[in-house]
């Protein structure tokens, strides 16, 4: 099939780049003509373990194009909006703005029969919307809705191999059009085992906030349960281990530490709450209000307990950190535990090095003030306080002594409760954590 893609960030690079894997031709469009320059040269505008690889096949194979003319998806079946839904400023709900370019620039140039596939994070009601916004402009398009399901760090797995396909669509003759062309453009994936649900479009649009907010949950939860491990000296990891044996409960997403961030949860979360209030359900979904202040405490909380490490004040000293993307395997650093925590030391009087193995370029355009290295070792020279803060394999890996022959003063703090305490102590350091005695 011919396929459009609207917007080459993170989504639409590597659905385009998958789909064009899959066998499909596929023309991806956006408006930053840089970004599109780069990604024709197979160069990936962010960092994504196997993307590098996949653009240049899906290049090479002359089934992969980008252009920054909406007008070249003329002649596409089926047209995927992969734009992003950022928080609005000052506000917790979702900016749909360029949700609403992508279809106005897409009226003029799709044909009766077509299927627009919204694949953005939405509020609910946003694709009934869009929906006659087609209907008025008498295009003859359709619109479902497949909502995406990516992991930063195993994005192309994801898209290549996903643990469910879900299509949002209309009932009737137009639903089961919209199903069909759908499962033409994933047969190799359901024919590789991947389960389809078919659903109306109310529901496809909540399923992704849905799964981020039990996510979200779920982290939450354990935090909370650190903060009562911290005051009465029991051991979170210990207790996560415990409860995950529960089949109903599961360990996943029971580690306990700094909290979540990056560009999906936290605002799909706060935009979840935002609608609900729309709709007159703002109650149902209160609690989410202290899972969103129970993440942030946990920056709070590193912040104080470096502070207490240091006798009181971090002021003048050297405080090396370890990460500053949100999660390992990804260069994003929007909303990232770890820069907070490192910017709240800066502003405390620290003198703060950052390190990570992707995000030191993003990091330092967001916060140029700070300092940044190359490499753990560069950044704890001379170092009065280490903290681990993104849990990179290199630096759960790092050898204690090695590390120790570098800094200053042997105190570390694990905000990922990713390092063995009892090497670390062994090795003559001050070992703390987040829930742990």
């Amino acid at each position: 099939m011919k396929l459009s893609v609207v917007g080459c960030g993170y989504l639409g690079a590597v659905h385009a780049a998958c789909m064009a894997t899959l066998g499909h031709e596929v023309i991806a469009i956006d408006t930053d003509k840089a970004k599109v320059e780069a990604l024709a040269a197979g160069d990936a505008p962010f960092y994504e373990p196997g993307l590098p690889e996949l653009l240049a096949e899906a290049l090479g194979s002359g089934r992969l194009a980008f252009s920054s003319d909406i007008a070249d998806v003329k002649g596409a079946q089926l047209h995927f909006v992969c734009v992003g839904t950022p928080q609005l400023h000052n506000e917790i709900a979702a900016d749909l703005s360029y949700v609403d370019a992508a279809i106005d620039s897409l009226l003029p140039h799709v044909s009766a029969g077509d299927l627009v596939v919204g694949k953005s994070t939405v509020p609910v009601g946003t694709a009934e919307r869009l929906a006659e916004v087609l209907a008025a402009a008498d295009t003859g398009a359709l619109l479902a809705w497949n909502p995406e399901f990516l992991r930063e760090g195993h994005a192309v797995g994801d898209t290549l191999h996903p643990d469910r396909l879900v299509y949002g669509v209309p009932v009737g003759t137009n639903g089961e059009r919209a199903v069909a062309l759908l499962d033409d453009v994933y047969a190799k994936t359901i024919a590789d085992g991947s389960p389809r649900l078919v659903t109306d479009v109310a529901t496809a649009q909540l399923v992704k906030v849905a799964a981020n907010s039990f996510l979200a949950i779920k982290i939450s939860f354990i935090n909370a349960m650190a903060e009562l491990c911290e005051a009465t000296g029991a051991d979170v990891t210990l207790l996560a281990d415990a409860i995950g044996h529960d089949e109903r409960i599961g360990r996943k997403f029971l580690n306990a530490g700094l909290g979540f961030g990056g560009g999906c949860l936290p605002k799909d979360i706060r935009a979840f709450m935002a609608r609900a209030g729309e709709l007159g359900a703002d109650q149902t979904l209160a609690f989410l209000r202290e899972v969103d202040a129970i993440n942030g405490r946990r920056r709070v909380r590193m912040v104080e307990l470096a502070r207490d490490e240091c006798g009181g004040s971090i002021a003048g000293l050297r405080v090396a950190v370890l990460g500053a993307s949100f999660k390992p395997w990804s260069d994003d650093v929007r909303d990232s535990p770890a820069l907070d925590v490192a910017e709240q030391l800066h502003l405390q009087g620290a003198d703060v090095v950052v390190t990570d193995p992707q995000a030191v370029a993003n990091a330092r355009a967001m916060y140029p003030d700070m300092s940044f290295a190359d490499s753990a070792l560069e950044a704890a020279d001379g170092a009065d306080l280490v903290l681990l803060l993104t849990e990179w394999p290199e630096y759960v890996g790092l050898d204690p002594e090695t590390l120790g022959g570098v800094v200053r003063q042997r105190r570390i703090l694990d905000g990922r409760l990713a390092l063995d305490p009892i090497a670390w102590r062994a090795a003559g350091w001050v070992y703390r954590s987040l829930g742990r005695p």
